[in-house]
């Protein structure tokens, strides 16, 4: 603190983007729920790819790419279960055709923004971006159990217990690789 305020030169502390429920509350009915979860399963899909380019650890960047890739699986289980709820059989514009994705679809698990978590990750190390994936894979598990509650049939329920026990394994994955590293 030597100079107080004169000294100042211009830094200032900065945390991780906002978070937030935002994208749950409007999703009530069971088609829309799998709406939302693919929109949050996207947004985290685009995140690990583009974070998968910017780390130069070759593990962490395999690390990523297997998340990304199990992400865009998600996506695939979710308009399946939309086209077995709903009877279709194309994707009939899903998930646009059952709710507005907002913020042009740059919303990721955590609510967050994926533009403005990709603009954080680029200024930071690879143990704050695995610190934030745990938070976001906290965040899926916890969300993707909530909305198994809210629907009632039992296999929109089952395919969202399948989807926590993923997130869960994402966890699993993400804090063996940082306990390597820390």
């Amino acid at each position: 603190m030597e100079g107080g305020i004169n000294a100042w030169k211009g830094l200032m502390a900065e945390g991780v983007p906002k978070s937030g429920m935002a994208y749950f509350s409007p999703a009530t009915r069971p088609e829309e729920l799998m709406a939302l979860a693919w929109y949050l399963e996207e947004g985290s899909q685009k995140f690990y790819s583009e974070v998968a380019q910017m780390v130069e650890d070759r593990e962490g960047k395999d690390l990523f790419q297997g998340l990304a890739a199990e992400e865009e699986r998600h996506k695939a289980s979710l308009l399946q279960l939309y086209r077995e709820f709903s009877g279709a059989t194309s994707d009939q514009g899903f998930p646009g055709s059952v709710i507005s994705p907002g913020r042009e679809g740059d919303v990721m698990e955590g609510g967050m923004s994926v533009r403005d978590v990709l603009k954080w990750a680029k200024r930071k190390e690879l143990i704050d971006i695995l610190e934030l994936s745990l938070s976001l894979e906290t965040h899926s598990y916890d969300l993707h159990l909530k909305m198994g509650r809210q629907v009632k049939d039992q296999r929109s329920e089952e395919v969202f217990q399948v989807l926590a026990k993923a997130e869960k394994e994402h966890l699993k994955r993400l804090s063996s690789f940082l306990e390597k590293r820390v």
